[in-house]
Order: C-alpha cells, then structure tokens, then sequence
C-alpha cells in the first residue's frame, strides 16, 4: 500500500497544523488568506494556548506552523514558541521580519526546534510592495540579513507565486542562497482577501508550465508544502511530495479564537470542525468531528475521475474550488487540461462564497494600490463590528 493511501483516511493526530496566533498585523498583504489586519479580542489566552500546546505534545505533533497575521505582534509570542519547543513540540512561524531584529535573531538562532519562515513576494521591491505593501521589501531583507548574520540555521523564504513574480524564481533561489536559507514557494489561493485580486495575479498556464519544469529541475531543493499537485497533469514525472489534499486528514488550522477547520486555506463555516474551547479541546475535535470523519472517507471525484491525470493530480484544491464557486467534486479551476474553464465560465459573478469574517484595517480597503494590482475589492458578507480592541495598532508600544 502507498504512504498516501495511509493518509488518506486520516492519522490518530495531524502530521502538522497551522496556528493562526492573531489577526493582528502591521501590513495589509492583498492576497491574505485571513484577511489580517486588527485584532480579534476573543483570541485565545496565554493560559489556553499553553493548554493546545500541552494536547499537541500528549498527541505527539511534530510541529506547529504559526502564522496570522503577524504572529510576533502577540505579546506573549516568544513566551508561547519558548513554551512549545520546551515541550517538544516543534515551531515553524512565518514573519513579515518587522520584529527580527538583530538581537532577536542570536536568541532564536540559540534555540531548538525553531524554524523562521520570511515572506517575501516580489525578487525586487517594486513587485514585492505591489502586493505586500510600502518598504515590506526592505524589512523581509533585514530580517534575512539579521537571521544569517545571527548563524539562524532553519531559515526559509517564503514566496507565494503570482503572475508578477513567476518570472523572478531564479531571483529568489539566488536570493535564499545568499542568505543561507531554502526556497519555500506556494500556490495563491483565492481565500480571504486572495478572493479579491485571484484573477488578477494567479499565474497565466505558460506560466503554470513554466513552473512545472522549473519545479521538476530543481527537485528535493525546493520546498512547496504540497501546493502544486495539480501541475502533476502537465506530464509524467510527479513533483516530489504526498500529492494530495490533506485537509482534515494530516493537516489543519487553528484560528486565533480557537476555532479548527479542515485547511488553512478554508476559513469558512463549511470547513469549520469545532473550537478548541469546548469540552475535550483540540484531541476530540480532532478524532470526533463529523466533518473530520466525512473528509477520511471515500471521496466522490466527479468527472475528474475519468481523467487519465487523476492518480496524479487527484482532483486538485478543495480550497481554491470552494472560493471560486466550483463544485468539490470537480475539477481545480487551474486545471492544466482546462477542464474548468466552461464551469468557472458559468459561476455568476459574485456568487463564489467568501469569509465570515474580514480583519482589514478599514483604510486598506479604500486605499489605492500600487500597480500591477489594480482590482477593486467587494465589501464582506459580514461587516465587523467596530471594536477598539481590534482597532488597536499592531505594533503599539511593543518591544522585540
């Protein structure tokens, strides 16, 4: 039997999930899969973080990836990842840089179990500010800098590949080299404010292309998370990794007031399995939710399982379906064969389903935008109630 046929109906604890620490965020990235910007302030407490770090270890999790927002506004964050690693239980956390600093960097490269990914989306700061807004460039590059000058050995570059930067991966390999960490890219997924700009910045098919042979060439070096299964159609040689939709079945989110759900790129109330709040935290959500169960059972495939690129490609992005109004069961709307071309023809403009929720500061929404990204973006189902707490700025009075 193959590993991923093991995978498939689930594991007794995941591989690996993602913590969304806070919504907070000093940068308002436009394709951010959580919406970030304010606090939320029913995030979880010091005290019941300490306690899903506690399950995590009993559950024998190899890591968490922390993120947000931007996971090191929280002030107790280096409390928390001093927590988890003292426990055991290993922390990957990605960073806009903002609170790398030079000191901060020698305590994390003394640390165990830590690993810093560094966001960054353009090889050049004209692309990356494009997306990541003003002088975000600039402070993922000190932060790099900081991190090898610190002797920071598990450092990663962290790129999500858009129609802007699909050219630049060279760059970014040169980039990582320089600075003694390993290229980590990712597919763009039309979540959060991502659903805004999708159109606009997800890669071209010659770029998809593009993306496939240079993935092929560049082999084992280059670290994707699983994000481009559905290139495998493109040709005989999968790309290396499990190759499939772990959602519910390896992976998960934790979102910072404690909710779980299935993917990190499926916030929303069809993936919602539970909260870590209720009785039997995070373990029983985890081995007792009905949507868990219903994700580790025999899956329908629809008309892709007629495709002769099934076995490779497996049906694609439950995610990147979901947010552009495309049936589950059918194919991923970057479907390299254009299978999906005539169903997302047909989604009415609008209707594709979108987040219970928006954390953008409120100016982000009406500020204009450097080119290339030029979309207007719709209003949320929701509208977020005004809260001081969440108003607060990120980086008010905070210290590295």
């Amino acid at each position: 039997m193959r590993l991923v046929d093991h995978f498939e109906t689930g594991l007794d604890a995941p591989i690996c999930l993602t913590w969304e620490l806070t919504y907070a965020c000093n940068l308002s990235c436009v394709h951010c899969l959580s919406s970030s910007g304010r606090r939320d302030p029913r995030e979880l407490t010091t005290e019941e973080c300490k306690a899903v770090i506690d399950e995590l270890q009993r559950m024998q999790v190899f890591y968490v990836n922390i993120g947000g927002g931007e996971p090191t506004v929280r002030p107790d964050f280096w409390e928390l990842v001093e927590y988890a690693t003292a426990h055991r239980v290993g922390v990957k956390f990605s960073t806009n840089g903002v609170r790398i600093t030079p000191e901060r960097a020698r305590m994390l490269a003394a640390s165990d179990y830590v690993d810093v990914q560094v966001s960054l989306d353009g090889a050049t700061a004209d692309v990356n500010d494009a997306v990541r807004g003003p002088g975000s460039y600039d402070t993922a590059m000190t932060a790099l800098g900081n991190l090898a000058e610190a002797g920071m050995r598990d450092v990663k570059l962290s790129v999500v590949v858009t129609r802007q930067n699909a050219g630049q991966l060279d760059a970014f390999k040169a980039i990582a080299d320089r600075h003694g960490a390993q290229l980590r890219i990712t597919r763009l997924r039309p979540s959060g404010r991502g659903a805004d700009v999708w159109q606009e910045l997800h890669p071209t098919a010659e770029q998809q292309r593009q993306l496939y042979d240079w993935l092929l060439a560049h082999g084992d070096d280059i670290l994707t998370g699983d994000s481009f299964f559905h290139l495998n159609a493109l040709g005989p040689t999968p790309l290396p990794g499990l190759n499939l939709c772990g959602a519910g079945r390896v992976v998960c989110l934790i979102d910072p007031v404690g909710d779980v759900y299935a993917c990190p790129f499926a916030i929303h109330d069809e993936f919602l399995a539970g909260n870590v709040r209720s009785t039997g935290g995070f373990t029983t959500v985890w081995r007792e939710s009905p949507l868990f169960a219903e994700l580790r059972s025999p899956q329908t495939s629809g008309a892709c399982r007629s495709c002769s690129a099934f076995d490779a490609c497996r049906g694609g992005c439950m995610a990147a379906k979901f947010f552009t109004g495309l049936p589950l069961d059918g194919p991923d709307p970057e479907c390299v064969k254009g299978n999906a071309d005539l169903a997302l023809a047909s989604v009415t403009p609008g209707s594709a389903p979108r987040p219970a929720a928006d954390h953008s500061h409120r100016s982000a929404r009406a500020a204009s935008r450097p080119v290339p990204v030029t979309i207007g973006r719709r209003p949320p189902t929701e509208p977020v109630a005004p809260s001081r707490a969440c108003d607060t700025s990120p980086l008010a009075g905070f210290r590295p």
